[in-house]
């Protein structure tokens, strides 16, 4: 997850910016008060994932409300991919990849106990519904990030 701190947003897959557009989008309409659903639906809509926007929206409420410290996500126009977007883009990519162990210790830093599952259990949802509607989200990046098999 860190190493895709401070590369360009242009270095991410069509996947990976989608997420990364959806993560800004959600944490910017929450923090002016708008309904973050509805200000992504359009996006999740054109783009056939409109059926991972319900999972996707629990996901991000949970992280934001149950985080032991404020996430902290770049404004849209950003051309770099922040310290926090890195790692919730690893936590997606972890989640995609079924390596639920590594995932949920990460999540255990990120939030409380008491969140740990329902976060997993929405990120898996979503994640389930945006692999349906086409993207590949074990690879978020170019020549990053990508699943590394253990030797045998």
């Amino acid at each position: 997850m860190y190493a895709l701190v401070d590369r360009p947003v242009e270095s991410l897959t069509n996947s990976g910016r989608f997420l990364l557009w959806a993560m800004r989008g959600w944490t910017h309409a929450a923090t002016r008060g708008a309904c973050p659903p509805q200000a992504l639906h359009r996006g999740f809509a054109d783009t056939g994932a409109l059926a991972a926007l319900p999972d996707f929206h629990v996901a991000m409420a949970l992280l934001a409300t149950g985080a032991s410290a404020p996430l902290e996500l770049a404004p849209m126009p950003c051309v770099q991919i922040s310290e926090h977007e890195a790692i919730l883009l690893g936590l997606w990519r972890d989640f995609s990849l079924e390596d639920g162990a590594a995932a949920r210790a990460t999540l255990a830093l990120l939030v409380g106990n008491s969140s740990v599952g329902p976060v997993a259990h929405a990120m898996r949802a979503a994640i389930e519904r945006l692999a349906f509607a086409g993207f590949h989200l074990p690879v978020l990046a170019v020549g990053a990030m990508k699943h590394q098999e253990s030797p045998k």
